[in-house]
């Protein structure tokens, strides 16, 4: 297996030394590079049965490192499983332009925001329209700023399920069936609001676009694997570590699975370009990728009892794996963190200004 840090050691100075970062990209890079190596900082351990000591470096806690952060990952996906409510689910995924792609990467705080609260109003408007549902709706938002071959390319990904509460006449009503609701009028709708949005942020709209917008609207049952699909890209960046197949020569080779074939290719850049290509997905510093909205808020009080209906027993986050003694095999106990090592970090002569975030 290539590790991400392998390739940040290898091609960064030539990354940057062409092209320049912006602040929160050399953080990811340095992240990268430090995460679980001799450069980061350390914590002391001692083994509860034999009392032998050791050292072990931190990981680098970025969300967007493919080396760690698998334990947050899994802890959003055990908490979402408990939110779940009885009834079908479905996976609408709302995908701008090719057109729209350029303003997104240089307003990316702005237009994150706005596609991701455009596409969660569109659904509840057609649920509080909807002759079946007549009431608000609640929904998991996720988004994603990749393709499968890791290009740019910002859509946001809607768990909901088929169900709605009227506040008026506080009903609870269920949408059977494997339809939700038309996608090409939700595209409609949405354009009409991501357009008008763009207006009301001051943002100059691109000379021209589709006149029809591409949403997507498929059943997903009770929404357990679509929240394991989702969970998967959520802490530990665009790609597996696994999936990097060579780091030789100058160049760079990974894999993935074409979305309409099925099948596994290989997608080969030189080094630089690797990185670039993986750098462009950081989000802005703060810019929370998942929401929950609706019912499915965390702080609803409708999720609350549709819960209690269920007799759901809210459990304790699990605790982290514990560390394994290599003297007797028991379990190890920090006694100390963040013993701070020496670390060369990654220079760079951009301006700090973020001129992108």
């Amino acid at each position: 297996m290539i590790r991400m840090a392998h390739i940040v050691e290898t091609y960064a100075a030539d990354l940057i030394a062409q092209y320049g970062l912006l602040p929160g990209q050399l953080a990811a890079l340095n992240a990268f590079r430090n995460c679980r190596s001799s450069m980061s900082p350390k914590m002391q351990l001692v083994c509860d049965d034999c009392q032998a000591q050791g050292f072990l470096p931190h990981s680098c806690g970025h969300r967007s490192c493919p080396h760690c952060q698998a334990h947050e990952s899994q802890r959003w996906i055990d908490q979402q499983m408990q939110r779940l409510i009885p009834g079908n689910y479905f996976m609408v995924t709302f995908t701008l332009p090719a057109q729209l792609r350029a303003l997104v990467w240089h307003k990316q705080r702005v237009m994150y925001d706005l596609i991701t609260r455009c596409a969660w109003e569109t659904v509840n408007t057609f649920s509080r329209n909807d002759k079946k549902l007549r009431g608000a709706t609640g929904a998991v938002t996720v988004l994603h700023t990749h393709n499968r071959r890791l290009d740019f390319h910002p859509h946001v990904h809607l768990l909901m399920p088929a169900a709605a509460f009227d506040q008026k006449k506080r009903r609870w009503r269920n949408k059977d069936g494997g339809y939700l609701f038309n996608h090409k009028a939700l595209a409609k709708v949405f354009r009409a609001r991501m357009l008008d949005g763009i207006r009301q942020a001051g943002l100059k709209q691109p000379g021209a676009y589709p006149a029809e917008w591409v949403v997507d609207c498929k059943a997903v049952g009770t929404g357990a694997k679509a929240l394991v699909y989702l969970g998967r890209y959520l802490y530990r960046g665009v790609i597996q570590e696994k999936d990097i197949l060579s780091c030789d020569k100058g160049r760079v080779t990974f894999r993935y699975q074409n979305g309409q074939s099925k099948q596994t290719e290989t997608r080969t850049l030189s080094g630089v370009a690797f990185l670039r290509l993986i750098l462009q997905h950081i989000l802005p510093k703060g810019y929370r990728r998942a929401r929950n909205f609706g019912f499915l808020h965390p702080n609803s009080k409708l999720v609350q009892l549709v819960q209690l209906v269920k007799r759901v027993v809210i459990a304790p986050p699990k605790p982290r794996p514990p560390i394994r003694c290599k003297c007797c095999g028991g379990a190890m106990k920090i006694i100390r963190t963040r013993i701070k090592t020496r670390i060369n970090r990654l220079r760079t002569t951009v301006s700090e200004r973020e001129t992108v975030m």
